[in-house]
């Protein structure tokens, strides 16, 4: 089936995002309306330091009620590849610069109403550098094993959907795929 957009509205410019209402219309004849978040897309980061350990993020969010577990991720500028983004993302919010880089994939993680797309990255080789938080990030920074940070995800104490691909691809990456529980876990 055939769709397309025969009419196009923005609704709200934000700061990250626009709004649209779009009508459409099939192949078949059937028109109806959808609201469309369009995104300029992220990178997100799964940074890996020299003992094995993995820097994840307690971030407060406001449109969840509160701090959450995430890996360091950030929206892409006009005109920036996802791997420079990655790059800055990761000083900026975690105050370490890394030197070897593996994208792992991307996702989609809201298709029925945003074409945003996240560039999945692992970092390894940490070294520290200058944090520099931007003014509404309000987040500190912890050292978990990756087989602690796969339990969080497990046991719903990581509920954010890039950080729970990320962790899962990066596991994978690693050599240790610890995605899926043995029975002696559960």
């Amino acid at each position: 089936m055939e769709v397309k957009i025969t009419a196009k509205k923005r609704l709200h410019q934000g700061r990250v995002f626009e709004l649209y209402s779009e009508k459409l219309t099939t192949d078949t004849g059937k028109t109806f309306s959808v609201e469309v978040i369009r995104h300029p897309g992220a990178a997100a980061i799964v940074p890996v330091n020299a003992d094995g350990t993995v820097l994840l993020l307690s971030q407060y969010r406001h449109a969840v009620g509160g701090r959450i577990w995430e890996i360091p991720a950030g929206t892409l500028d006009p005109g920036e590849t996802p791997e420079v983004c990655a790059r800055r993302e990761l000083v900026e919010e975690t105050g370490f610069s890394a030197s070897s880089w593996k994208k792992l994939g991307e996702i989609t993680p809201v298709p029925g109403y945003s074409d945003e797309r996240i560039h999945l990255y692992l970092a390894t080789d940490l070294t520290a550098a200058a944090q520099s938080l931007d003014e509404n990030e309000i987040l500190d920074v912890h050292r978990f094993s990756l087989d602690e940070a796969i339990d969080m995800v497990h046991t719903g104490r990581i509920q954010d959907a890039k950080s729970i691909c990320g962790l899962l691809f990066a596991a994978r990456a690693m050599g240790k795929p610890r995605g899926v529980r043995t029975a002696s876990r559960m």
